[in-house]
């Protein structure tokens, strides 16, 4: 080693400016079609949906307040022209709002519009304002029911293309940037009391700016932390410098390897600094202890080297195989972002790895036991601590039984809590605009969550035939009587307000016509209407049509019992030999996650049980510590499942990737811990002394990583992204619960099965 010392630093030297540059390559990216699943037969229906009608989300709904009302000439005049400037931006090919919108009238001589609202004659407001507040057209949608909120629709272009697999989300995110700031441009304009936006490009700028911030925030607050548990542990200058360098350049290479491979940074980007950090410092501490241990021996450096690299080196390979294992098992995942999470993380405990073992071990080859470390009390205390955990594990085995007995009940019952209602609320920044001005449409106004339904004509029927309209007509109509269903849109309107202009505009006339000959009369005027103007409700040849409308953010579990109601009261009350309808949308199509999320995570966790399996099985050649060093392991997952199900947490995407990180870590103190144990066997120890010997020399590195392990990811804690908050809460107790297991539960066993 030492021969190879000075090269090895020199190659680190190199790769950390390799490291540098790929830092500034890295892209940050959220949009709400990475979390489709691929693969799924609704998503290929509803990516030719698309193609053939437009996506449900190319819009940015724009709210402007006025607490005293907006029938106002002044609120009035400011609205509308933000309308007709914000029309001419470069990304927007529409605007709906109220002071552009105009009724139909029929005359002697011709059809022609009135305005909704008479801008400019406030003596009319009142007479508009009773019009506009019983038409369900405008109410919830262009209009809250207090009139004091006025919404601008905003129909922008298409921020990214769904059917590719490789999406240009750098183009797209530069798109949405550009949209919001032209947007924001003009707004600044206008001195409303208040305003608030609501659309794909909204969620995707400010969501892109938390996860910058949360990464920062991380690596920072983790860097803190770490530096004052390496304190505390060495109390040398140059101890700790190795250390923290040494975890330093783990992150470093890690983040530039990344943005050298052009890999995305999505909505969990913020768990890797405190993932790197923690796994360095879990390695670092492992190899650091060895190699003092050896020093204090009386070992040259040399020696010291080659023995902890010996020992520890492939302990600390296993447990980062098995790490990156349980990490590579959200490959299964058929989510973009998970799978990415899975490989990226993988990759990054194998980086972790090399660094340690090559770079911190060629570091330490240089100092003694005295520069690295200051020997006081504190060794004192944890040689007590550990004593008195063994003394405990050899004399109380009936106390541990029925403690684990008892925790086990608990996590079936937890478990059995778990829900998967996973609302769009609960993954919104804490405190941001961005949930704030969500909750204000959840409120005030329609919300977000869009969900549609495709018809589609069988045989040789069409759209606009009389028959297939008025079935469009009921369903829509059996839709829009469910208080979380905000607002509707279909082909349906064209007819309806032909039938409300016949009728003087009266409200109640909104509605299709009853008879086939009145019908006919309005269909000569409807083919007067543009088809561009129709081409988002129907098709070009009139074979399928959409029912379009928005939801409350009820959650997905709520949304899935809304569907399966709606689809049997269509097979019982829709001629369904002339249409078939299907639901989709976005919405839809996110929120079928919840359905391979635990598919997926009980594939995964499977798939990297059977791989720890046969790693065990070739370190150890024996069933019976396989079986010793898989229970230890299951504990901890059953009590993560538990905590979801008593705090009530919705098993969502993001939440799901907990399971992976706590087996794949979890493990690692295993291996350590029965690997200095076969060490020590093979001396020549026996059962009891081995597992003595362990608890002396492994026991502190295992408490020291686990500490570092809990407080590491209650780092997150400092999140503003709920998820991550959950995540970070979820691992660090159910870690620390592991190494009580590890501490506890494996001495039992070695004396039962081990003989």
């Amino acid at each position: 080693m030492r021969k190879y010392r000075l090269s090895v630093l020199i190659a680190f030297a190199f790769f950390s400016l390799a490291a540098i540059y790929g830092c500034f390559q890295l892209k940050f990216t959220f949009d709400f079609s990475q979390f489709f699943p691929r693969g799924d037969d609704d998503l290929a229906f509803f990516l030719e949906f698309v193609e053939e009608f437009e996506g449900d989300d190319n819009f940015l709904l724009v709210a402007v307040d006025r607490p005293e009302g907006v029938f106002d000439s002044t609120f009035l005049e400011n609205a509308h022209s933000f309308a007709l400037e914000a029309r001419e931006l470069e990304m927007i090919e529409g605007v709906q709002s109220l002071t552009t919108f105009s009724y139909p009238v029929k005359t002697p001589f011709a059809v022609t519009t009135i305005p909704a609202i008479h801008r400019s004659d406030p003596a009319r407001y009142a007479a508009d304002s009773a019009r506009i507040m019983q038409d369900e057209r405008f109410v919830n949608n262009l209009i809250n029911k207090e009139a004091t909120t006025l919404v601008i629709l905003l129909k922008t272009q298409s921020l990214v293309n769904l059917n590719s697999d490789s999406v240009d989300v750098v183009s797209s995110l530069d798109k949405a940037k550009l949209l919001m700031a032209s947007v924001q441009e003009v707004m600044d304009r206008y001195e409303f009391d208040d305003y608030h936006y609501l659309g794909a490009a909204n969620f995707q700028v400010e969501m892109v700016a938390t996860q910058v911030r949360e990464v920062i925030v991380s690596a920072i607050v983790s860097g803190i932390l770490v530096t004052l548990v390496m304190f505390f542990l060495f109390r040398r200058p140059l101890g700790i410098l190795v250390s923290l360098v040494s975890i330093a350049l783990g992150l470093l290479l890690f983040l530039g390897l990344l943005g050298l491979l052009g890999r995305e940074l999505n909505a969990i980007a913020a768990l890797y600094p405190v993932l790197m950090i923690i796994v360095g410092t879990s390695d670092v501490i492992h190899i650091m202890s060895k190699y003092i241990d050896e020093l204090r021996r009386g070992r040259d450096k040399e020696t010291a080297i080659r023995i902890t690299i010996k020992e520890i080196g492939l302990a600390t390979l296993l447990t980062s195989t098995t790490t990156a294992i349980g990490f590579a098992t959200l490959l299964t995942s058929r989510v973009n972002p998970i799978r990415d999470f899975g490989l990226n993380a993988a990759l990054g405990v194998m980086v972790a790895f090399v660094t340690v073992i090559l770079f911190t071990t060629a570091l330490l080859s240089y100092l003694s036991v005295d520069q690295i470390v200051k020997i006081g009390r504190q060794q004192a205390f944890w040689d007590r601590l550990l004593e008195r955990t063994y003394k405990f594990s050899r004399l109380n085995p009936a106390r541990i039984k029925i403690g684990f007995a008892v925790v086990a009940v608990l996590c079936v019952w937890g478990i059995s809590m778990i829900t998967t209602n996973y609302r769009i609320e609960s993954a919104l920044p804490i405190g941001s605009k961005l949930t704030d001005d969500f909750l204000f449409f959840e409120k005030e106004l329609s919300g977000f969550r869009p969900f549609e339904m495709a018809i589609s004509t069988k045989d040789t029927a069409k759209i606009t035939d009389f028959e297939v309209m008025t079935q469009i007509g009921k369903i829509e109509d059996y839709v829009k009587q469910f208080p979380q269903v905000q607002s509707t849109a279909s082909i349906t309107a064209v007819y309806r307000s032909i039938n409300q202009m016949f009728n003087n505009n009266r409200p109640d006339a909104y509605e299709l016509p009853t008879d086939e000959a009145t019908y006919q009369k309005y269909q000569r005027l409807a083919r007067q209407i543009p088809a561009s103007s129709l081409n988002i409700l129907m098709n070009e040849d009139a074979t399928k049509a959409r029912i379009t409308s928005r939801f409350g953010d009820l959650g997905a579990d709520s949304v899935k019992v809304f569907m399966d109601r709606t689809d049997a009261w269509i097979n019982a009350n829709v001629d369904t030999s002339l249409v078939a309808v299907r639901s989709t949308g976005t919405g839809v199509i996110i929120d079928k996650n919840s359905e391979y999320i635990r598919r997926n995570l009980l594939q995964g966790l499977g798939l990297a049980i059977v791989i720890v399996c046969v790693i065990m099985g070739i370190l150890f050649k024996s069933w019976r510590m396989l079986f010793i060093s898989l229970v230890p392991n299951i504990l901890p997952l059953l009590l993560a499942g538990a905590m979801l199900g008593f705090l009530g947490i919705e098993l969502e995407a993001g939440v799901s990737i907990v399971f992976a990180i706590i087996f794949g870590i979890a493990v690692d103190d295993t291996i350590h811990f029965l690997a200095k144990y076969k060490l020590a066997r093979g001396k020549g120890l026996d059962v009891e002394d081995a597992i003595h010997l362990t608890f002396k020399e492994a026991g502190k590195a295992i408490v020291l990583t686990s500490i570092v392990l809990f407080f590491g990811f209650m780092v997150m804690l400092f999140s503003v992204n709920p998820p991550s908050v959950t995540i970070g809460l979820l691992i660090s107790l159910t870690l620390a619960s592991a190494v009580i297991s590890d501490l506890l539960l494996i001495p039992l066993l070695l004396r039962w099965l081990d003989k």
